[in-house]
């Protein structure tokens, strides 16, 4: 991982730096951090979103360099997260609209009581070591994400759960008894976070050799080559950029504003397809009211970018 603190950027592939980070540390006052942290953001011109728990902090930024900079640096100072990890990559234009720093109940919601990856979590695979584990006819290879995720990529040979939300992660386990059948489970996520609660409940579900990718798919697409890679298709991730890909270059997804689900260049020539109104997942599911609501909000987003600023709902 590069330290921005430290070592100077070319910025060549991105005018913004993106700054993915997750802590999971007891954090008994984290109401108190949100106020002086949301003022940084906003003065450091970073944007994005952060989320506060009891279990730690979650969440995505974007800036310049320098901006990122001083929120890690206003971050790192602090006991809790003096081991503050964060995963990078850059983007062509700003992906966020705006910088919101959010109280939740969980960092990740996962909806089980009592699963704390700091007292028990699956063992890490590095990148470099992740091709072996999941060759290996001994395991089974889960992806933690969701499914308009999985949707545009997955690694070779996966089981996709197929869920809506994460929270029904924890019952798709129960109800599939077939994942005791090989000895190893190797899990993975976008970035690390969903899969430190996964592989703690494998393990308090009685799976023992439970195994996770180490900085998730984001850093195997950034440290394995795409010749020696087992990764299929694009990344999803959450901002505007929308997917990325080997090496971390920016995707060639869009996203459909009426149902966030990541759609092709292909599928933006369906005829269900309406910038900011439907599109081939959704259309079916959406009345010809909720259509016309759509289309009177992508005009006000229209308007808003011809007036040089940006709408929130776009």
């Amino acid at each position: 991982m590069t330290d921005i603190l430290s070592t100077p950027r070319h910025e060549a592939g991105g005018a913004f730096l993106v700054a993915a980070l997750y802590h999971f540390v007891s954090l008994p006052r984290f109401e108190a951090l949100r106020e002086p942290l949301l003022a940084l953001c906003e003065a450091s011109g970073v944007k994005g979103t952060l989320l506060l728990a009891h279990e730690g902090i979650n969440g995505t930024i974007a800036g310049t360099d320098t901006g990122i900079g001083a929120v890690l640096s206003f971050l790192r100072a602090r006991p809790e997260f003096s081991r503050l990890e964060h995963k990078e990559s850059r983007a062509s234009k700003m992906p966020f609209v705006r910088m919101k720093v959010k109280l939740k109940k969980e960092i990740v919601t996962m909806g089980v009581e009592n699963i704390d990856p700091n007292r028990i979590v699956g063992t890490y695979v590095a990148p470099k070591d992740w091709n072996a584990l999941i060759s290996d006819p001994d395991t089974i290879v889960i992806d933690t994400r969701n499914d308009y995720e999985t949707a545009i990529g997955v690694f070779k040979g996966a089981v996709d759960p197929k869920t809506k939300t994460f929270r029904e992660f924890p019952e798709w386990v129960r109800q599939n008894e077939g994942l005791h059948n090989k000895p190893k489970i190797a899990m993975y996520c976008t970035g690390g976070i969903r899969c430190e609660k996964a592989t703690a409940f494998m393990k308090e579900q009685g799976f023992d050799q439970v195994y996770h990718l180490k900085g998730g798919i984001l850093k195997y697409l950034e440290e394995v080559p795409a010749e020696e890679s087992l990764w299929e298709g694009a990344c999803f991730v959450f901002d505007e950029r929308v997917s990325v890909e080997h090496g971390l270059k920016e995707g060639n997804h869009k996203l459909c504003h009426a149902c966030r689900n990541p759609i092709t260049a292909e599928e933006v020539t369906s005829p269900f397809y309406e910038a900011g109104v439907s599109c081939s997942h959704c259309y079916h599911d959406r009345t010809e009211e909720d259509r016309k609501r759509f289309r009177e909000r992508q005009r006000q987003v229209m308007l808003a970018r011809k007036r040089g600023l940006e709408h929130i709902g776009g």
